[in-house]
């Protein structure tokens, strides 16, 4: 198989320097997932944990969040990264997954190659061409507690040209909440295109968009500088964006080629508490040539402008200026030299960024990779990321009621604007070790030492005083978002697979997680930095088997271990899930999935929604999938 996560040019998954693992269409579909962080599940080291029934929070090898500030996320080539609050709203990464041929995971720091905030790894989801995708195809689905879903899409070519037009809803219901607030329901209507033509045998174009509409119940916490202070509001957020992305590829040989690709991705966000109207416009250059036979050079050039327009919805929560644009500028080179010919190869490589917050700032890596047989291969790493300011750090006011009332006058603690806020910055060991055996087995290790300094951290900045503007006075404690902890994470992934028949196929996953952080000298952070270290497991495990009977039937069963939260009071968790398929014929083929199994629901994680926990249900649908 092969990918281009890892050095944005094709290669075999076993030719990789990283530690990579593909989240293939058959792994989607076997697994009943039905959003995107459902399918991440299956890859190992990345911390997948639904807080309510639309958002989730997703980290690889630590730092797990709402957001997930240290990974990047991709579709297509197209950043769905949020330069606003930093990090991927997943709620509106909806993807039809009947079109996703594979999702590529890299777990480790790929800045080099990708840019900024690609601290932990990357996350690329790779859609099918059009070319594969030609007929007609609706997939329904019903169940609990999930109401439903419905996806169609058409797809045809003529004369080498191949497109594809597809549509999605869906009406998906809250989760269990203790308190009986049941505010997280979820509808989308969403719908897109794509085209891919070749003009000779040298060139090659493709253009693709979706637009979308939300409704996403939340629940959220807002200040106000009157009377009462702190409320919770429930209610539906209305979410709406669109993107367009043309890319044009031209190949002088192999292992020659240059592309061009740019998009513009609007969205409209909102939310109780807050809006974000952002317009943001990107273009990214690649060239790749061979120097002598033994070098592999890739250059690149790429430039980004996000214009956000933030109104203030509540007085807690603003940013200023407003409006304002958020620029990203990048150059990068990479030289693939082979060392021993089939044996020994060495890439070095850099990544030149700046940015509306940032001077210039590298990002630089070197990875060894050595095959000693056909069937073996070892790799070692050293990578230097950054994750770089935002305008949640930088151009972000935040009020907080602590409670307490100090001769007469409500405390507040706001987090004012941090125009010294710098990037957090991580140096990345890594070392792996991949094995097939016999054709039927195969084994993938990765261990990683990672580095973190200037981590965000929340800081008070002197002692309180009285404030009169905004009225009425009030006491104010001034705090800001600073660089005041540091710290290291290591740990090991195991992957192994094996298929002791033809139609039997066991897979599994072992990560274990060890994170040590702590406040640098003089730091005024007012939170531990033990809420840092609880918030993602130690331990991980899956175990999936895959069951083919008569190239009709299949079943699939997966089981889950997940590490306690303690930071979050979440306690560690085993479920399962099953997956029965039934080819009734050639253009029919019926499903029954069954999720979480093992409990009536359970808490995955805490910390972001007011209210107590909210806790996961046991769920089961039915679905059935026409072809033609």
């Amino acid at each position: 198989m092969e990918v281009t996560s890892v050095s944005k040019t094709p290669e075999e998954v076993r030719n990789t320097s990283a530690a990579i693992y593909v989240i293939t269409q058959e792994d989607i579909e076997r697994s009943g997932a039905t959003s995107i962080p459902e399918a991440l599940r299956l890859a190992p080291g990345v911390e997948v944990a639904r807080i309510d029934g639309d958002t989730w929070s997703i980290g690889i090898r630590g730092f797990g969040s709402r957001l997930a500030r240290d990974v990047l996320v991709l579709i297509d080539g197209r950043t769905v990264y949020s330069t606003l609050l930093a990090g991927t709203y997943w709620e509106v990464q909806n993807v039809m997954l009947d079109d996703v041929e594979r999702i590529e995971v890299v777990r480790g720091p790929g800045g080099t190659i990708w840019g900024p905030n690609a601290v932990n790894g990357v996350i690329n989801i790779i859609t099918k061409s059009a070319k594969d995708t030609h007929g007609a195809l609706v997939d329904a689905q019903s169940g609990s507690p999930s109401s439903g879903f419905l996806n169609a899409r058409y797809g045809g070519a003529s004369k080498g040209f191949d497109y594809r037009v597809y549509a999605l809803g869906f009406d998906r219901s809250h989760q269990y909440h203790p308190d009986g607030i049941n505010f997280d329901d979820w509808r989308a209507l969403q719908g897109g295109f794509r085209m891919d033509w070749t003009e000779n045998t040298r060139d090659s174009f493709t253009f693709q968009g979706d637009i979308y509409a939300e409704g996403r119940g939340e629940g959220v916490t807002a200040t106000y500088y009157t009377p009462p202070y702190q409320q919770n509001l429930y209610g539906t957020a209305p979410l709406s964006g669109g993107n367009v992305l043309g890319r044009w590829q031209r190949v002088f040989s192999e292992g020659t080629d240059l592309q061009l690709q740019a998009f513009y991705d609007r969205t409209n966000r909102h939310e109780l508490n807050f809006a974000d109207l952002r317009d943001t416009y990107d273009v990214d250059f690649l060239d790749r040539f061979r120097l002598r036979s033994r070098q592999q050079v890739s250059w690149g050039l790429g430039a980004r402008f996000s214009r956000g327009n933030n109104p203030v919805i509540v007085s807690g929560l603003t940013f200023e200026p407003n409006p304002r644009t958020d620029r990203l500028l990048t150059a990068f080179f990479q030289d693939e030299i082979r060392v021993i010919e089939k044996r020994l190869t060495l890439s070095v490589g850099t990544k030149f960024l700046e940015t509306n917050f940032t001077g210039l700032q590298l990002q630089p890596s070197g990875r060894l990779l050595w095959t000693p047989t056909d069937k073996q291969t070892v790799w070692a790493a050293f990578t230097h990321a950054v994750r770089t300011p935002s305008d949640a750090e930088e151009n972000f006011s935040l009020l907080g009621f602590s409670g307490q009332f100090v001769n007469g006058l409500p405390l507040f603690a706001r987090f004012n604007p941090n125009p010294n806020f710098h990037s957090e910055e991580l140096n990345g060991y890594e070392l792996g070790y991949r094995l097939l055996l016999r054709k039927t087995a195969y084994f993938d290790i990765a261990s990683f030492y990672n580095h973190y300094s200037g981590l965000f951290s929340e800081d008070i900045t002197g002692a309180p005083y009285v404030e009169n503007d905004p009225v009425p006075p009030h006491l104010l404690l001034p705090a800001d978002f600073g660089n005041g902890l540091l710290g290291t994470t290591k740990g090991i992934e195991f992957a192994p697979e094996w298929r002791p028949v033809t139609y039997w196929r066991l897979r599994a996953s072992y990560s274990y997680l060890q994170m040590d952080i702590q406040k640098r000298a003089n730091s005024p952070d007012i939170e531990p930095p033990s809420i840092i270290e609880g918030s993602s497991p130690k331990h991980e495990v899956s175990i999936l088997s895959g069951l083919d009977f008569a190239k009709v039937l299949s079943l699939d069963l997966t089981y889950r271990y997940v590490g306690a939260l303690p930071a979050l009071t979440v306690p560690s968790y085993s479920t399962a899930d099953v997956r029965f398929d039934w080819q009734a014929s050639r253009q029919f083929k019926l499903s029954a999935v069954g999720r979480n199994l093992l409990q009536p629901h359970h808490a995955e994680f805490g910390g972001v929604d007011p209210g107590p926990l909210i806790r996961i249900k046991r769920g089961a649908y039915g679905q059935i999938t026409w072809t033609r």
